[in-house]
């Protein structure tokens, strides 16, 4: 997944919420394999959190607790799309990557 040289920008933050990056030509090892799940549990978790986010918006009866969650849900899962969208761009991404990490 990532070019020879280039770091790959890892699905998940370490801690105190830095990016983790990961540095290797083997796209078939551990850890890009590992990668490649997580991002697409991500990206499957965002799909049915955006079919949810439908169903609770057409609710005339939704309360400001179901939709504040929903708000916070909404915003992890763009948080992670935008991740994923800016380690599979490889830099091209440049504006979403100063969303991504501006603590969203």
């Amino acid at each position: 997944m990532t070019a020879q040289n280039e770091l790959r920008l890892l699905p998940w933050v370490g801690p105190e919420g830095k990016p983790c990056y990961l540095n290797t030509d083997d796209p078939d090892g551990f850890m890009s394999r590992l990668a490649d799940h997580i991002e697409s549990v991500q990206l499957g978790m965002a799909s049915e959190l955006l079919e949810q986010a439908t169903e609770v918006l057409g609710d005339e009866a939704a309360n400001v607790e179901e939709l504040s969650l929903l708000a916070a849900q909404l915003a992890g899962a763009l948080r992670d799309v935008l991740r994923v969208a800016t380690s599979r761009g490889h830099g091209h991404a440049a504006g979403l990557g100063a969303a991504t990490e501006s603590g969203l």
